[in-house]
This record gives structure tokens, C-alpha cells and sequence, in this order.
């Protein structure tokens, strides 16, 4: 009965927005100009973007398993349409009316023009939300957050903590900041989940009813384990920062590096020689076969006059003759 509901309310938020003439944030226009040059690469229907979004639900799938998705800002509805062609309850929301007049029409049903300022219609398994809320003006990214936090206990979230100089970046913030504001609606990073595959700065929000000391202690832990990375780095650099220096003050190590050197020199010139003499072989005997080529020509043309001469009908009447004569010279005898 629930997915009923939630169906009819998704046909009344298309019907709803499907035709508004709501304007896009901040006079911002996500229209063909944007999607040919400000995504990196156009963003269009061509096997790499589908490619790249078909990936990404296979992740999904394989390692969140939700039975409803909700793609919100969508775009061209690639993420709606491969979750749906692997029988995921996928749909999608955008501001750009241009965008949604692009969804496939397999997925167009379940695309629809709208703002993620205003609640959405139903609850989702899990809400997408792919390098979006940067575009959004940090009072509209505020309302975003919660109506995604409303419409679901999973949020993966992908916003470029970088890229200042994209100008419809109207919002970009580190990481730290877009995890207070899930927090304040009671989500925290699910840390032990790594969402790269998706991007380098990708979250996976979870509602948390855990206990403080739970949450601090999972978030510590994590800590921990990227603090002990960087220590072992950094000791590995240094080591070899140290070799570095040594071969530098150590004239014994400098010459050994030198003679090293200049034996690879002697390797590589002798190399290049060699090439060049099997070049130079490869050369006359290519000339060789252009001459002998020639001499099969002209051997080729002499068999064909030879050819012609013997099939003609003069040929054939001299060779009687000859016969002839030779008959005459023995009776003659």
C-alpha cells in the first residue's frame, strides 16, 4: 500500500513540477550550455557517461542493496535509468528543465522537474545525491539537507571540495562542514564505508540512534587508522630522503652513480648503433628485392611478347615454311 502511495504522490510532484516555471538558483541556468562545458566533459548520452553511472549502480547494489532509490538531481536520469534496468525502485528529481527534457524515455515517468528546497513526495531506501548541493546557495543547501534527511535513513553524498573556479559553484565547502550539517539532523558518517568508487570525497550519511560514546568511538577509530597511515608515510619518505642526502655528501656514491650512469650511456649508444647497422642491412636488402623485383618485370614482359609471337597466325605459317624447306634440302641429297 506504502508504494502506492508513494507512486501517486511522485505523479503528483511531476505533475506539480514537471511544467513550473521555477526559476533555477541564484539566476543560475543549467541549460545546453552547462551540460556541454561545465561537467568536465559534454554530458550527453554516449557510452561513457552510461558507462560510468552503470558502474556506479552496480557499487550500489552490490554493496548498499537498496530496494527504492531517489537520484536527487538526477540530471539526464543516467543513474535512474541503470539502477531501474537492475530491477531497483530508482527515481530522480532536477531543477534544470533542460536536463529532464533529455531523460531517456524508458525513465521519463520517473524523472521530474523539481527543487530539492521543497519536500519530496515519498520515503526512498536510499537518496543519491552526485555534485549538487555545491550549485545550491548555502540557505537553499541548508533546506536541501534536511528534506534529503526526511525522505530517507541513507544519504550518499558526492560535493567536490574543490573547483572554486566552476562558476556555477555557488557553494563548495570541505567535508567537515556538509558532515555538521547531516548531523544536525541526526546522521553521521558511516566511516568503515568507503564510497570512492563514486568519488574521492564521497560520504555515505547513515541516521544514527547510537549512543555518543559509540559514534566518537567509530570516528576515533578511523583516526587512528589514517594517522598511523600518514605516520608510516612519512617515516618511508624521510628514509628515503636520507638515501637521497647521502648519495648527494658521499663522493664514493657520487661516482658510483656517475660511472652507472655512463654505463647506461654505453649501453644505450651501442644499442642505437646497432639499430642503425640492422637498419642500414634492412636497407640494401630492401633495394636488392626492388632490383630483383625490376628483372621479374622485364623477365615477365619478354615471356609475354614471347607468348605473343609464338600464338600468332604469322608465327605459325613461317614454321610450316621452315618445314618445308628442310624436306627439300633432305631430297635435294
Amino acid at each position: 500500500m506504502s508504494e502506492i502511495v508513494g507512486e501517486e504522490l511522485g505523479a503528483e510532484a511531476r505533475a506539480a513540477n514537471g511544467h513550473a516555471e521555477e526559476p533555477e538558483p541564484d539566476g543560475v541556468t543549467f541549460g545546453s550550455y552547462y551540460f556541454q562545458n561545465d561537467c568536465g566533459r559534454p554530458y550527453q548520452r554516449d557510452d561513457g557517461w552510461l558507462g560510468f553511472f552503470a558502474d556506479i549502480a552496480d557499487q550500489i547494489i552490490e554493496r548498499l542493496h537498496p530496494t527504492s532509490v531517489l537520484d536527487a538531481g538526477c540530471a539526464w536520469g543516467f543513474l535512474v535509468e541503470a539502477l531501474r534496468t537492475r530491477g531497483v525502485d530508482a527515481w530522480g528529481v532536477d531543477v534544470s528543465e533542460y536536463a529532464i527534457a533529455n531523460v531517456d524515455a524508458s525513465v521519463a515517468e520517473y524523472c521530474w522537474r523539481g527543487s530539492l528546497t521543497e519536500p519530496l513526495p515519498r520515503r526512498y531506501d536510499l537518496v543519491t545525491c552526485i555534485e549538487v548541493i555545491e550549485h545550491m546557495a548555502p540557505r537553499d543547501s541548508e533546506v536541501a539537507i534536511a528534506n534529503l534527511c526526511a525522505a530517507s535513513d541513507r544519504v550518499l553524498l558526492s560535493s567536490t571540495p574543490g573547483d572554486y573556479a566552476e562558476p556555477t559553484h555557488l557553494n563548495v565547502q570541505p567535508p567537515e562542514n556538509w558532515s555538521a550539517a547531516f548531523a544536525r539532523h541526526g546522521f553521521v558518517r558511516d566511516v568503515e564505508f568507503d564510497a570512492s568508487f563514486l568519488t574521492p570525497w564521497a560520504v555515505l550519511y547513515e541516521r544514527s540512534n547510537k549512543p555518543l560514546p559509540e559514534v566518537v568511538r567509530a570516528y576515533d577509530r578511523a583516526y587512528s587508522r589514517v594517522n598511523q597511515e600518514q605516520r608510516e608515510l612519512r617515516k618511508a619518505v624521510l628514509e628515503l630522503q636520507a638515501r637521497l642526502e647521502a648519495l648527494t655528501d658521499d663522493p664514493d656514491a657520487r661516482d658510483r652513480v656517475k660511472l652507472e650512469n655512463f654505463r647506461l650511456a654505453e649501453e644505450l649508444l651501442a644499442s642505437r648503433d646497432t639499430v642503425i647497422s640492422h637498419e642500414v642491412r634492412l636497407g640494401d636488402a630492401m633495394a636488392q628485392v626492388r632490383r630483383l623485383e625490376a628483372e621479374l618485370v622485364r623477365y615477365q614482359d619478354r615471356m609475354d611478347q614471347l607468348d605473343m609471337i609464338l600464338g600468332s597466325g604469322s608465327w605459325r605459317i613461317s614454321g610450316v615454311l621452315h618445314r618445308l624447306a628442310n624436306r627439300f634440302r633432305r631430297r635435294s641429297r
